[in-house]
């Protein structure tokens, strides 16, 4: 049996990892094979609904991992990676394409990195009461 909040930083570590993914690496690949252009991965609308699914997951997942462990400074590293994605969304028109991926790849790190060390923390925690949320597999 695992946890509801050690579900929501895996998802919210995968989530990062496929926007860092499809941010390096779409251009590669349509280099590579042009008929990849047909599946219309550049839509703007693939960095909205990523980014729409990550708000909810990291903050939940932060925040209820930050009560019980009381290391705070993952929220704020948490927080910060969720403004660097919002402002790659937001902000492409002024910094162009290559300043929104920098954007997002800062972000999906940070985030990320912020969901690695609360989902290691929450484990370790002696007093840790995140086994509390219990789910079955």
């Amino acid at each position: 049996m695992k946890t509801l909040l050690t579900y929501t930083d895996k998802a919210a570590i995968t989530l990062s990892f496929l926007c860092l993914l499809h941010c390096l690496s779409l251009p590669v690949l349509l280099a590579i094979l042009p008929s990849v252009t047909a599946l219309n991965l550049e839509n703007e609308m693939y960095h909205i609904a990523m980014v729409l699914i990550v708000i909810p997951t990291s903050l939940y997942a932060l925040t209820l991992g930050c009560k019980q462990h009381q290391h705070y400074r993952l929220l704020k590293i948490g927080l910060t990676g969720l403004a660097f994605l919002v402002a790659a969304i937001l902000g492409e028109e002024l910094i162009g394409e290559m300043g929104e991926k920098i954007l997002t790849v800062i972000g999906s790190t940070l985030i990320a990195y912020g969901h690695y060390r609360n989902y290691r923390l929450c484990q370790h925690a002696e007093d840790c009461s995140c086994e509390s949320e219990l789910i079955n597999e």
